[in-house]
């Protein structure tokens, strides 16, 4: 395995496993058919936005250089935590889920977020996504029950707050 920070020729890539990541993880919290309709492509212009602004870091790791996961993350993006770090997105390809590979890229992104100065970091969960929560929660995250509502073709979906305040 091999861990780099991305860079604009990756946009492609990280919108891809994105996308195939959101299909198997939120099958059965997502409505279906916003599911099917995703493309590979949706996240290139975000991408490409956040990574030439360096409004976040974005991370990649590649498998035989096949690139297999991204975590983004970096200061937080809400106005009352300004002096909060911020895991944006962590996603990997389906087939790599279970395999150990998110421990090494977050543990990566976290070490980052401890040099840089960060006392305190969060991120937000879907409610419903268990594997996701037990994952943070192994990590030393803890739910502080904050609640972001966001809908998607008409289902109201809860995202949850975790946040982790280093010793």
């Amino acid at each position: 395995m091999e861990i780099r920070k991305a860079v604009i020729d990756d946009v492609e890539d990280i919108s891809k496993i994105y996308a195939q990541s959101w299909k198997t993880a939120y099958k059965g919290i997502i409505p279906q058919d916003y599911l099917d309709n995703l493309k590979d492509d949706f996240w290139v212009e975000t991408f490409k936005d956040l990574i030439e602004s360096n409004k976040i870091t974005a991370k990649m790791v590649f498998d035989n250089n096949k690139p297999i996961g991204c975590i983004a993350y970096g200061n937080s993006r809400e106005d009352t935590l300004k002096d909060w770090g911020e895991i944006v997105s962590l996603y990997l390809l389906p087939q790599y889920f279970g395999k150990g590979v998110g421990n090494e890229i977050f543990q990566s992104a976290i070490n980052d977020m401890k040099l840089a100065g960060f006392s305190n970091i969060y991120l937000w969960v879907l409610e419903e996504n268990q594997r996701a929560r037990k994952f943070y929660e192994k990590h030393g995250f803890c739910c502080n029950n904050d609640v972001y509502t966001i809908e998607i073709m008409d289902k109201k979906i809860n995202d949850v707050r975790y946040i982790h305040t280093f010793k």
